[in-house]
């Protein structure tokens, strides 16, 4: 029997629950407490089943039918309707779980032991800070490009251009985890350079060979700041990044064998990277080492308030400005500087690679060159050294 609206909405509570039946297995259960549920009766695998489909009047007689037949169809298919309710229901909260802040979370937790502590904080301060607020609790397979572009312009309004460069790439990557793992099908931070502004490098600002001589005099004929005169020297005869050196405790320098040992912890790429130092890099630690003696620092370069501390951050590009040169060079630039003097001059790639810490993609052999190349590198630092000394007019000790 058929049943109808007028039927269904006239339907009083008794003082037992009863059933009133439509079609193909669909009915109304009307329990003594007056609530009214549409329910279908199948069978499934020879078993008989029920399957919930919602309550009067939320859910019509209309509704009812519509979606007794589309419980029919997955009959028809082999698939058990109840239990593809529950599959979808599994899903929904998997997709509302998933959320990007939870995956980037997880993403930040794979990355940690590769990368230096500092490099992980600055990464994850970035995406806190100026992405979570936006999209942090949306569902990461709902989130398109259009919705990351109006994240990101915010930090483009703001003119901070290599931190919207630096947090897009982190999102990139954090929605291809998302995508290898199963959790996306689309990366919704690609290609969105093509719209917003990018950064003029300053990075590798660095300086011609023949304003060596007047940059390295200006340095030591700086009496105002001698601590970061002979910092910025050793920077630059070293080839370390600004970091690394600010980080660089005394127990760390090997003055009988001319080395520097910073640990796996503090590098970039989290291998630890042994320095060779030339007889002018081990002049300037120690006169460093004398000059702040007084302060009784574990750092080599300790801070200007708390010698318990490391410098700031930008101390090395702020020494440069004192002195005039900030148009001309960064504390990167030394990095840059290094590297084309020893290029041009014909020294193996590989020990330049080396130097600056750049890790080589074949683990195995960079873990071979590692040992293999030391004296390699310790004789072109110290070529290097030499060469900067000759320019300066400077007597090879100084």
């Amino acid at each position: 029997m058929t049943l109808t609206a007028k039927q269904v909405e006239a339907a009083k509570p008794t003082e037992r629950d009863y059933k009133l039946s439509d079609t193909s297995g669909l009915y109304l259960l009307v329990k003594k407490s007056g609530s009214k549920y549409w329910r279908l009766k199948y069978r499934f695998a020879g078993k008989e089943k029920k399957f919930s489909i919602g309550v009067y009047p939320d859910i019509s007689l209309a509704q009812a039918r519509f979606e007794r037949d589309t419980a029919r169809r997955l009959l028809m298919e082999g698939k058990d309707p109840s239990q593809e309710k529950q599959n979808k229901k599994k899903e929904e909260k998997v997709r509302n779980d998933e959320t990007f802040k939870s995956i980037a979370e997880e993403w930040f937790i794979h990355q940690a032991p590769k990368w230096s502590e500092r490099h992980f904080l600055e990464n994850k301060a970035r995406i806190k800070n100026h992405v979570y607020p936006a999209i942090g609790n949306r569902p990461i397979t709902d989130i398109k490009p259009m919705e990351m572009l109006s994240c990101l312009r915010t930090i483009e309004k703001a003119g901070t251009l290599q931190t919207l460069r630096k947090t897009r790439q982190t999102c990139i990557r954090i929605f291809a985890y998302a995508i290898v793992t199963g959790r996306a099908t689309n990366n919704p931070a690609d290609y969105l350079d093509t719209v917003l502004l990018s950064p003029i490098s300053t990075n590798n600002r660095s300086l011609e060979v023949e304003k060596i001589p007047k940059f390295i005099n200006d340095m030591i004929n700086n009496h105002k700041n001698p601590i970061m005169s002979l910092a910025t020297r050793l920077l630059m005869l070293t080839a370390l990044r600004s970091h690394e050196l600010r980080f660089v405790k005394r127990d760390e320098v090997d003055t009988r064998n001319a080395l520097l040992e910073i640990p796996a912890s503090r590098m970039k790429k989290r291998r630890p990277h042994v320095v060779p130092l030339s007889r002018q890099a081990l002049n300037l630690i120690n006169a460093l080492s004398e000059l702040t003696k007084d302060r009784k620092s574990s750092y080599l370069i300790p801070g200007c308030r708390n010698p318990q501390k490391v410098r700031n951050r930008k101390c090395f590009n702020k020494f440069l400005q004192q002195i005039g040169w900030h148009e001309y060079i960064t504390a990167h630039g030394f990095r840059h500087i290094f590297s084309t003097i020893a290029n041009d001059n014909g020294f193996h790639t590989d020990w330049i690679e080396l130097q600056l810490a750049h890790v080589d993609k074949n683990s195995i052999r960079g873990t071979y060159n590692h040992a293999q190349y030391l004296d390699g590198r310790r004789e072109m630092m110290q070529w290097y050294a030499d060469y900067i000394d000759s320019l300066a007019g400077l007597s090879p000790e100084v």
